[in-house]
């Protein structure tokens, strides 16, 4: 079966980080490392507080709650903070997402949402995946 080349991802977007305070890590990050922090972005529906760090073609995303019940506090919770998620970038986000079905890969959630970059999105469950959460990005450049 031919792949659809709208539905292939095209590069890795971001990789998202999971931290508990967000000016730690990005003294960290920025600091430590020499990454410069792009911008902080607010989810309150989300209860997510993000800092992107351009990193060559990719963005290092560090995602911290802001508060309880946020979406990335049950992962932290089980896992501390760490590795929370891959983002592979792709031309068509329904086609992408239809092919991964047909696949047999667990998607979650009913449809797309909108990413913190204000695109679409969707996630493919871990166990799907041998592991790791993966994001799915429906970018049209």
């Amino acid at each position: 079966m031919d792949r659809d080349p709208k539905a292939t991802p095209r590069k890795i977007n971001h990789i998202g980080i999971a931290v508990r305070d967000l000016e730690a890590a990005i003294a960290l990050w920025q600091g430590g490392l020499g990454l410069t922090v792009q911008q902080v972005v607010e989810m309150p529906e989300r209860g997510l507080k993000i800092a992107f760090l351009p990193c060559g073609e990719a963005t290092i995303e560090l995602v911290a709650p802001l508060g309880e019940g946020s979406e990335i506090s049950k992962f932290l919770d089980e896992r501390g903070p760490g590795l929370h998620h891959l983002c592979l970038e792709v031309q068509d986000l329904e086609a992408a997402s239809q092919a991964a079905e047909d696949q047999g890969l667990r998607l979650i959630g009913a449809g797309p949402k909108l990413g913190a970059e204000g695109y679409p999105v969707r996630f493919v469950h871990p166990k799907s995946t041998g592991g790791p959460l993966v994001e799915l990005l429906g970018k049209i450049e």
